[in-house]
């Protein structure tokens, strides 16, 4: 399958998402950390705001009201990008390198 690209709007940093990979776990192996708990959908406390794109979702119901999906509201640990997406996730940050052992 394709690889979708994913840009951070605020921060300008993109990564590669390619499905079954969340929107989530792909930011994560490109050291991009967005804010998570459940991974499952249902707490929220990834919520961030696709200005672009599209995605669908692992589950039936993500834990999303229908005005939040109209707006834009998507949930990136249970999300899978169907398109390029833009998104706005102002609590997002890098990983730390990890430290360099071929000293």
């Amino acid at each position: 399958m394709a690889s979708m690209k994913v840009t951070l709007a605020g921060q300008g940093w993109t990564f590669e998402a390619a499905a079954p990979q969340t929107v989530l776990q792909a930011a994560d192996r490109a050291g991009i950390r967005l804010p998570s708990s459940c991974r499952n959908g249902t707490c929220r406390t990834c919520i961030c705001q696709a200005t672009s794109g599209t995605v669908r979702y692992k589950i039936d119901w993500p834990g999303l009201s229908p005005d939040e999906k109209r707006e834009g509201y998507i949930l990136p640990c249970v999300a899978i990008a169907e398109t390029d997406l833009v998104i706005l996730a102002p609590a997002a940050g890098k990983l730390p390198d990890p430290p360099r052992t071929d000293a």
